[in-house]
């Protein structure tokens, strides 16, 4: 009852991406690892150009904030500043790395509030050091927070392909790295689609343990993934995501998120609401400490959850702390 009345509220408080004039994206052939100093050059012109035409256009919001991701130092993979945007930023070396974390964000993550985003990769890279990079994978369009869209899985299916395909380039960029994804808020709803999708796509539940037996399709091919601060990912439990990484949720004491039904209803056709709690008996992952913090501090330098998300990423595992 209580989701079916939160789809019906009034969301008169969602802001609209205003139609911002931007240059299309920089046009790159299949990145390699020789490629990179080139792509991460070319995104950075294409950030610049897209600060001039937003400044042109009146929006200084914009055009400051799309200004700082064409400084010298800045390695976007891929960036698109048209509507709400999309950017994919690296930490540290992509090529070399033993250890890549991948962050999918949550709602009204958006080149307007993108640096909150790049600062939580910035702290997890740093806390990683040398072995790891991380990639701030903001690949596709977030719901608002205050939106009916946060309330069903229809953006995280339609961003599951896009993450499923960026995994598969990391894995040409770097096929010795083990990759984590590391999924805060509704970008758990999107890993969790990612997950699921790639088992289907393998077919039966017969063929896709074959194909995986023989050449490791029919899963994500990532070593773990962490929920934290989600509302449910859209399966009962961890036997529901079908993959093989092991699957860690987190959840800190003091996240409004605890506040959220973990239901499912069905409304006018469409599914509303994730389900099973992450962080319950019954869904059966691996539950880390998270500490005191809200929806927004898991990755806070010092804090308890971005210590164990680190140790989660760097495969030590026995280190984790748990709940």
């Amino acid at each position: 009852m209580l989701v079916t009345a939160a789809v019906v509220v009034p969301v008169s408080a969602a802001a609209a991406h205003p139609e911002i004039p931007a240059p299309a994206p920089a046009r790159l052939t299949a990145v390699s690892p020789a490629m990179l100093d080139e792509a991460y050059a070319a995104n950075r012109a294409n950030a610049a150009e897209a600060a001039r035409m937003a400044a042109d256009h009146g929006d200084h919001g914009r055009a400051s904030a799309v200004r700082s991701m064409a400084a010298p130092g800045r390695h976007f993979l891929s960036f698109d500043a048209r509507g709400s945007g999309r950017a994919v930023e690296i930490f540290g070396d992509l090529a070399k790395a033993e250890r890549v974390a991948v962050l999918v964000p949550g709602s009204d993550t958006n080149l307007d509030t993108y640096e909150r985003f790049r600062a939580g990769a910035d702290a997890l890279h740093k806390r990683l050091g040398i072995r790891g990079a991380v990639v701030a994978w903001l690949g596709y369009e977030t719901p608002g927070t205050i939106s009916p869209e946060v309330l069903t899985t229809g953006r995280a299916k339609d961003a599951a392909p896009e993450l499923r395909g960026f995994i598969r380039e990391l894995e040409a960029l770097n096929p010795h790295a083990r990759v984590s994804l590391l999924c805060h808020s509704y970008g758990t709803v999107v890993c969790a689609e990612a997950a699921e999708s790639a088992f289907q796509a393998a077919g039966s539940v017969r063929s896709a343990v074959a194909s995986r037996a023989a050449s490791g399709e029919g899963d994500l091919g990532i070593s773990d993934i962490a929920l934290f601060g989600s509302p449910g990912t859209g399966a009962d439990s961890v036997a529901g995501l079908h993959t093989d990484a092991r699957v860690w949720a987190g959840r800190g004491a003091d996240d409004w998120i605890a506040d959220v039904p973990h239901a499912k209803a069905d409304l006018f056709g469409t599914t509303v609401g994730f389900g099973t709690d992450p962080v319950s008996t019954d869904f059966g992952a691996r539950v880390f400490a998270a500490g005191d913090g809200g929806h927004s501090d898991y990755l806070k330098p010092g804090s308890v959850s971005l210590d164990n998300l680190a140790r989660i990423v760097l495969g030590e595992t026995s280190e984790v702390t748990h709940a």
